[in-house]
């Protein structure tokens, strides 16, 4: 058996009216990638930082290679041979790669010998990166290597990965499990975090798995089905999302034509020319790797980026000069990717951040007054329906866990019954039941007459509840078709900029 490497014992964190860590045990071995599983707020976070030296433990022990393990930063860690791959990148778009890793030096050589570094090592692990190049220019998968070979720089023998596959696409994914592989063979442990069972499963030798704030059970991802590991995360059974009714869907509820803008952020990535309609009834799916335009289309649909009047038109009428305030009173609503700080305010309680989307729609503002038991009860039915884990409406924003306030934010816009709602990575971050829960209040509203744009680089969510698809691909989108002709691998093609990315019309 390998050796255990990382042991923690009892370990427990409380934060003001929350457990997050409730005396937590687990042992990472030697060369082995060992998941870490639980739905949102089951306490992840909160355990990984606590190993990085980003938060410290009230009680309990860790141990790395037998001795005393208490890091008190992440530089600690670092020395100590902890190295982690955040969920978000913390990459300067402006600088290069050699640049950037540079920053995460403690003693950088010089930027020459220090590229010549990364090239090697990169390469060495089929991650090939060129440090010359500027940040902003590359793709989200490219940016994520930047990240993981910083880290191989540190000649880890721990690994952190936070949803590590959610900007790639398939065959990225491949390439980078060949990687994990590989470092697991050499002996490096892997600390994998992801709400992917399918890609657990595939991966991961041990899942210690984690439900609000304690440790209910460990297993082996090959010899457990999916199913089990997410009823175990809940800790109850949950129905998968009802399959699509086969009726025809009805008229034109949403019509995009000729759509060019320019995007407004420095690195972001321009439409060029969309072409789509989406009609009552119906889920149109559009994928594709982050930073292909997506944030860009959905500011231009939720009116945040105006466009040609007829560029964009709801039910017929053009709405293109309109702002998001006239375009929610017609019924077009919009719920973007980044939920704190753009769909949700963070220093607002929930109620308060009804406000954001639905003070008129909800009737939340009479006479220029704030009608707050109404704000109360509204952002109470969406907690009650969208089973939100929160102490109640007051509580702010910042407080829920990231999975907890999508949930919140998703259900905000669905409880407001739009004609169309465009989502941008609906189910980004969030667990097995929870995922399920939202596809199946974005199938429920299609089934109820409204046009729905599902934006999402979730190939399995796309192929689940999409009645049509397509692809953005450096501000194009591709053909528009039907979901059930098309296979994961060709949508993996597509997202990567095969398989005619020409103008299409939907």
């Amino acid at each position: 058996m390998p050796a255990d490497l990382l042991s923690i014992t009892g370990l427990s964190k409380a934060y003001p009216g929350v457990l997050a860590n409730d005396g937590v045990s687990l042992c990472i071995r030697t060369g082995e990638v060992h998941a870490l599983l639980g739905e949102n707020g089951a306490g992840k976070s909160t355990l990984v930082k606590m190993i990085y030296g980003l938060v410290k433990p009230d009680s309990g022990q860790m141990r790395l290679d037998g001795r005393p393990y208490a890091p008190s930063e992440p530089r600690a860690a670092r020395a100590a041979g902890v190295a982690m791959v955040f969920q978000h990148f913390s990459l300067f778009a402006a600088m290069s790669v050699a640049e950037n890793v540079a920053l995460g030096m403690e003693r950088p050589p010089r930027l020459r010998d220090l590229a010549a570094r990364i090239r090697e090592v990169s390469e060495n692990y089929g991650l090939p990166l060129d440090p010359e190049r500027i940040v902003g220019d590359l793709s989200a998968g490219e940016s994520q290597r930047v990240e993981i070979v910083r880290c191989l720089l540190q000649e880890p023998r721990l690994l952190i990965m936070d949803e590590p596959t959610s900007v790639l696409t398939p065959q990225e994914v491949d390439i980078l499990f060949e990687t994990l592989r590989k470092l697991r063979d050499e002996g490096v442990a892997i600390l994998y975090i992801s709400h992917k069972l399918r890609e657990i499963r595939a991966l991961c030798d041990t899942a210690t798995i984690l439900r609000r704030g304690r440790v209910v059970a460990t297993c082996r991802p090959a010899e457990t089905s999916a199913r089990e590991m997410a009823e175990t995360m809940v800790g109850a059974a949950f129905a998968a999302p009802a399959a699509r009714p086969g009726r025809a869907p009805g008229a034109v509820a949403l019509d995009l034509s000729g759509l060019s803008v320019a995007s407004p952020a420095p690195f972001g990535t321009s439409l060029r020319n969309i072409h789509l309609t989406v009609r009552t009834g119906e889920i149109l799916g559009i994928g594709g790797v982050a930073g292909n335009g997506q944030d860009e289309l959905l500011a231009a649909l939720s009116g945040e980026l105006t466009v040609p009047a007829d560029a964009i038109r709801l039910a017929g009428r053009a709405i293109g000069r309109l702002g998001p305030e006239a375009r929610r009173r017609l019924g077009l609503l919009c719920a973007p990717e980044d939920r704190l700080g753009h769909a949700a305010a963070p220093e607002m309680s929930l109620s308060e951040n009804t406000l954001l989307t639905g003070a008129r729609r909800e009737r939340l503002i009479a006479s220029g007054f704030l009608r707050r038991e109404r704000m109360r009860a509204f952002a109470g039915r969406i907690i009650e329906r969208f089973d939100v884990r929160t102490p109640g409406p007051d509580t702010a924003a910042r407080a829920l866990s990231g999975g907890n306030l999508q949930k919140f934010v998703i259900g905000r816009e669905v409880l407001q019954r739009p004609e169309v709602l465009a989502v941008n990575q609906p189910t980004w971050g969030v667990d097995a039941a929870a995922a399920a829960a939202i596809r199946q209040a974005l199938i429920d509203l299609a089934a109820r007459g409204a046009g729905v744009i599902c934006i999402s680089q979730d190939l399995d969510e796309l192929m689940e509840i999409s009645d049509r698809l397509g692809v953005l691909n450096e501000g194009r989108l591709s053909d528009i078709r039907p979901a059930y002709a098309l296979s994961p691998e060709e949508i993996g093609l597509m997202m990567g900029g095969a398989h005619g990315m020409e103008v299409a019309h939907g």
